[in-house]
């Protein structure tokens, strides 16, 4: 990769910034949403049909790519409750794999949402899971599986 010095040089000339032509209002229609209102609301409900939704290629069981499959082992080792949990397998259609992601804003799967709020994707659960973010948000939100208590250790 060449530095900006070095493409300058090479150019003869130096480098200015460019405009983005797409954030111009004649490209506006560009940035339209994509996202139909149906689609928009089958997403809306799924966000909010259990505290802890993931958006994922494949299954918990089966997940189909290594992403996916770290996000559900990250999950698993923050012990987050099963019965607090669900993941919808974005290769079974097309329509929701396009559209989780303009609906998030957010360009990789899988995708985490936690108490209806968006999290991030794998690289994000990494993160928060090794400087401990992920285990404080999960306990607040009361969504780990319930520690046992130790009724025989009485002194």
């Amino acid at each position: 990769m060449f530095s900006r010095t070095a493409l300058s040089a090479v150019a003869g000339q130096a480098l200015r910034p460019r405009r983005n032509p797409l954030l111009s209002p004649r490209f506006a229609v560009l940035q339209k949403s994509f996202l139909s209102t149906e689609t928009r609301q089958a997403i809306d409900k799924a966000v909010a049909s259990a505290p802890v939704v993931l958006f994922m290629k494949g299954t918990p069981e089966t997940p189909q790519c290594g992403f996916s499959r770290a996000s559900i082992q990250i999950l698993g080792l923050q012990g987050v409750d099963p019965t607090k949990f669900t993941a919808f397998n974005v290769l079974e259609d097309e329509e929701l794999r396009a559209g989780i992601k303009e609906y998030s804003e957010w360009p990789t799967i899988p995708q985490l949402y936690v108490d209806k709020e968006f999290i991030g994707g794998t690289d994000i659960l990494m993160s928060m899971h090794q400087d401990g973010s992920l285990a404080k948000l999960l306990e607040e939100k009361d969504i780990l599986i319930p520690a046992e208590s130790d009724s025989s250790s009485s002194s």
